[in-house]
């Protein structure tokens, strides 16, 4: 199988199968990334022209979230066409330059793939809303008649993770399963049909040059719809089973499907790599990471815990020793389009039931100003992605987290777009505040995103964050992740990792060796403890008097002992 990179290009992206094993991967959000023609919405020559910046931060390789054709009922995870670009963003020929210039700059690119569900607006789902019940058009979706006597009450009680029922009526009285937004109507995975046409679909992209892909809603596919179907109630009680049974998360018919999409990878040379989002219990991951299935799995697991170097330590130890035993890498993750920037979240009151990082979204609505500690959300912020830095395994980055932006929570209720703030009114205040376009100057209508202003509000200080005005600041928390990223470009050896006790037996100090000389030390505590001797390389704080204060991390190069 071949690609359309030029041999130039190859020149600049050695071939190497394991690129993705300790790369830095940055997430694009790309309507709130950078305007080019001034519509308010980011677009894919707005994304080209920002490529230089993305090369000087040192980034490895840039994750590309939904850029097809969509109506936006969920920021474009509700897909029209799979092999399209969306008009409001570009063209195809739009993405080709832009995936040339990234790769002419050595950075790959993963793209978003969405198989759970389509649009409703999607050829196939308006034939099978055109055609009869049982026809093989539905059988590309999830069709089922109501419920008796008279078939008007939906198939089941199930709630959809937006709200509302989980199920659509349609003009016939038969319904369609949405585990999301009504306009995103799940598809039926059973149908070789729809197998076949995402192996289509991602050897389109592959062919196109793209180096991998993020797999949306990795562990929901398959599903166990037969009759009698367990109820709302029951679902809920069986999340945290871990044997495959649960009728719509993490079913063991996974398996085929993605060992599917492994053999359309392994066409290509280097294969094509993917990375599952999969909400699954850790025991549960390395089905997803395994090098037979997509190879790597997010682990979110730091993203949940609180500034805690106990559950830090836990969580790095487990983590390690699961991906020792697939062959895969970790994941490291603390922000993306889905859930509270970290910086917001640290400042947040600490959370002793380690709740999931989005169910704190009720803390910003309605006031957060007098809960959030904003200094000290950014302070640990920055402490804890240089110690994530540090890690052996990839890093996945957010946009704008390399500018200490944090949650947008004040966003007016006729300016929201998210389908969770619609379908659950007054609970959840949804995840715009993440996605607000980022600023790039220090003043003007929208901060450098465009010349006709954002698709979402900006806050009126949000210029003190902009790479213009970070930029010229030394200690800037851009700066850091300058430094910090290119550091670890030089310092990224073999993925092993040797923990040190501090002298002082702090439990709240996190230290640990990599090959070649190389500690990180982390200051959970709440006074300043001494560094270990060593040439200091970065710091996430100044230090004060040679020591390392609360709430910082340093990494230091030792001479080997």
């Amino acid at each position: 199988m071949t690609n359309t990179l030029t041999d130039e290009t190859s020149v600049v992206l050695a071939n190497d199968p394991h690129w993705w094993r300790q790369a830095t991967v940055y997430q694009i959000y790309p309507r709130s990334f950078a305007d080019a023609n001034g519509d308010g919405i980011g677009d894919l020559v707005g994304i080209t022209s920002r490529i230089p910046y993305l090369a000087e931060l040192g980034v490895d390789a840039v994750w590309l979230s939904p850029f097809y054709p969509s109506a936006l009922a969920d920021g474009g995870y509700d897909v029209d066409d799979y092999r399209d670009v969306d008009p409001k963003l570009g063209t195809l020929a739009d993405f080709d330059v832009m995936i040339a210039a990234l790769h002419a700059s050595g950075i790959r690119l993963i793209v978003d793939i969405v198989p759970n569900h389509s649009s409703n607006r999607h050829v196939w789902f308006q034939e099978a809303l055109a055609s009869p019940r049982g026809s093989a058009a539905r059988d590309r979706y999830i069709f089922r008649d109501g419920e008796v006597p008279d078939g008007t009450e939906p198939p089941s009680d199930w709630q959809a993770m937006f709200g509302g029922s989980a199920w659509e009526p349609v003009d016939d009285g038969q319904f369609y399963l949405h585990l999301f937004a009504p306009e995103q109507p799940d598809f039926n995975w059973a149908n070789r049909e729809v197998r076949d046409d995402f192996l289509t679909t991602l050897r389109f992209w592959a062919d196109r040059g793209v180096d991998g892909f993020r797999v949306d809603v990795a562990h929901a596919l398959a599903k166990d719809l037969t009759y009698p179907l367990r109820s709302h109630a029951e679902l809920e009680e069986m999340k945290l089973v871990t044997d495959g049974s649960h009728p719509l998360w993490d079913r063991e018919e996974l398996d085929e499907i993605y060992a599917e999409w492994r053999a359309v990878f392994d066409e290509y040379d280097p294969p094509r790599i993917a990375v599952a989002e999969a909400w699954v219990e850790p025991s549960r991951r390395h089905r997803y990471a395994a090098p037979t299935s997509l190879g790597q799995a997010f682990n979110f697991d730091l993203l949940l815990a609180n500034f805690d170097a106990g559950e830090f330590r836990a969580i790095i130890d487990h983590n390690i020793q699961s991906v020792s035993t697939t062959g895969s890498s970790n994941t490291w993750v603390f922000s993306n389009h889905d859930v509270v920037r970290h910086p917001t979240r640290y400042g947040l009151p600490d959370d002793p039931n380690r709740e999931n990082a989005i169910s704190k979204r009720w803390l910003l609505h309605g006031g957060p100003a007098s809960q959030l500690d904003a200094e000290r959300g950014l302070r640990r912020a920055r402490a804890a992605t240089l110690l994530m830095l540090a890690l052996p395994g990839s890093a996945y980055l957010y946009q704008g987290e390399e500018l200490g932006l944090p949650e947008v929570a004040d966003i007016p209720d006729a300016d929201r777009q998210d389908p969770t703030f619609f379908r659950s009114p007054g609970v959840d205040v949804g995840r715009d505040g993440c996605r607000v376009p980022l600023p790039w100057t220090a003043t003007g209508s929208s901060f450098g995103f465009g010349a006709a202003g954002a698709h979402l509000p900006q806050p009126a200080g949000w210029g003190s964050f902009s790479v213009e005005t970070e930029d010229a600041d030394a200690s800037s928390t851009l700066n850091l992740y300058r430094r910090a990223l290119w550091l670890r470009r030089d310092l990224q050896d073999a993925e092993e990792l040797t923990w040190h006790a501090h002298p002082s037996g702090s439990d709240k100090v996190l230290w640990f060796e990599r090959p070649g000389g190389w500690h990180s030390v982390t200051n959970f505590g709440d006074a300043p403890v001494e560094l270990p001797d060593g040439e200091v390389l970065v710091t996430s704080a100044p230090l004060i008097g040679g020591a390392l204060p609360a709430a910082a991390t340093a990494w230091l190069r030792r001479q080997a002992r």
